[in-house]
């Protein structure tokens, strides 16, 4: 299952132009917050499909009927790009655990790049929802090796991953070797140069978010 989030005209089509343009991106806070802003969206079509009670609740005037979220997901978020789309998440699923995961492309001289993870913390995720923010769906290799990180924690009975702009590439690889996995993009591009980036993209989301990083 995918879900292009900007296939029909809402805010979020607005936000993600936003993001994408080269002369208003360079405001990092509102950059964070437009990232924010699309995993509030992502949060909320993903509680529609999300398993609720009915709870009697007591007002001031009498008792309610209301449906209440039956159980609370894990939000899972690569760093560092993936923290203000981590945060819109979680300012809706306000209870929720939260799993951090460190994962990197590490470039070889010859061009090429291996993924590797360093880092993890997070609660049992046997049984559980599992919502991974990553504001970037490339080529997919970070997201399928963290989905496979992640069951050494425990095994989740759903997964979803949230991403700002997703190439079709890329969700092709994760649909291949991780098919039951839930994806929901802000945009998606058909485009991968051949350094695994996303054209036409928006560039570097973790610098354009905290700022360029020494490089190695």
């Amino acid at each position: 299952m995918v879900v292009n989030l900007s296939k029909q005209y809402s805010l979020l089509c607005d936000w993600v132009s936003e993001i994408r343009n080269v002369d208003i991106q360079g405001d990092r806070m509102r950059f964070r917050r437009n990232l924010e802003r699309i995993g509030e969206v992502a949060a909320y079509e993903i509680s529609k499909f999300m398993a609720h009670e009915l709870v009697d609740t007591q007002t001031p005037l009498g008792i309610s009927n209301c449906k209440l979220l039956k159980e609370q997901p894990v939000l899972a978020t690569i760093l560092r790009a993936g923290l203000p789309l981590h945060q819109g998440l979680l300012n809706y699923f306000d209870k929720a655990d939260n799993a951090f995961i460190s994962a990197y492309r590490k470039h070889n001289p010859d061009g090429s790049f291996d993924i590797s993870m360093e880092y993890v913390s997070c609660p049992d995720l046997e049984d559980r929802i599992l919502i991974i923010a990553d504001p970037m769906l490339a080529t997919g290799a970070s997201l399928v090796k963290t989905i496979q990180f992640l069951r050494d924690e425990g095994k989740p009975r759903e997964v979803h991953i949230v991403a700002a702009i997703a190439c079709t590439v890329g969700i092709e690889y994760v649909h291949r070797l991780e098919p039951n996995v839930r994806i929901w993009c802000g945009a998606i591009d058909d485009e991968l140069t051949a350094k695994g980036y996303i054209v036409p993209g928006l560039g570097d989301a973790g610098d354009l978010a905290y700022g360029v990083k020494q490089q190695q």
